[in-house]
């Protein structure tokens, strides 16, 4: 009994020492506070740093973690197509070599600026061979894209239905590659009457030829200037 009333006095003791330590504090002289108000006050504001830095850096790590965590369906995704794509590299490979000879035949379809003439000349001659006269034969102006040129020809002809057809496929056959575009047939020929059926009469066929040539290496150079310009331009302006 003397025991625990012992214990509790040294308690109360105890606790009026705390009490005459957080009493009376200059709150400008926290250099003077005693030792206990100082491992409290230390304590407090550890746990507020603590607390601010969750907020202020943690916080920020967690939205970071959960936009990578948003990602990486996608990226699983993305590992699967190139996981498949690794597995099939060497049909791959055999597919990227027959796509560049295939490549190669058609550029070997398109004449160089020196050998336009000549294709010109075939046109000419194709219309020509099937009896059909030319009203009109005018190459427009070179149309100069990435990797070839572009030589419209307006075309205007006459002649019978089957002739026409005939040049259509003479046409298509060349060696080089012409294509025929905006094609019309109007029936008849002003002062020329129709000799048959209309599968005899005559046809007037206004169409726009294309005709395409590869670059010389003047053109390419220009092509990769005029690139390297609109670059430059696009960069100063931002």
């Amino acid at each position: 009994m003397a025991s625990a009333q012992k214990l509790n006095i040294d308690l109360n003791s105890v606790l009026v020492q705390v009490q005459q330590q957080f009493s009376g504090l200059n709150p400008n002289e926290p250099g003077q506070w005693p030792t206990l108000p100082k491992i409290a006050t230390f304590a407090a504001l550890a746990g507020a740093v603590v607390v601010a830095g969750w907020f202020l850096l943690l916080s920020g790590t967690n939205e970071e973690l959960e936009a990578e965590r948003g990602r990486e369906p996608a990226l699983r995704q993305d590992y699967r197509a190139k996981l498949a794509q690794a597995v099939n590299l060497d049909e791959l490979r055999k597919q990227k070599v027959q796509v560049q000879e295939y490549v190669t035949q058609l550029e070997k379809q398109l004449p160089g600026k020196a050998e336009m003439d000549a294709l010109l000349s075939d046109i000419n001659q194709a219309g020509l061979g099937r009896g059909l006269q030319f009203e009109l034969f005018k190459p427009g102006q070179v149309a100069v894209k990435d990797y070839y040129a572009e030589l419209p020809i307006n075309i205007k002809v006459s002649g019978k239905y089957h002739d026409i057809g005939a040049f259509t496929a003479d046409i298509a056959n060349l060696s080089r590659i012409v294509t025929l575009h905006n094609m019309t047939l109007n029936a008849g020929q002003p002062g020329a009457p129709a000799t048959g059926g209309a599968g005899t009469g005559m046809l007037t066929m206004d169409a726009m030829a294309r005709t395409y040539r590869y670059l010389d290496p003047t053109e390419v150079e220009a092509q990769r200037q005029a690139k390297a310009d609109a670059a430059k331009k696009q960069g100063a302006k931002k």
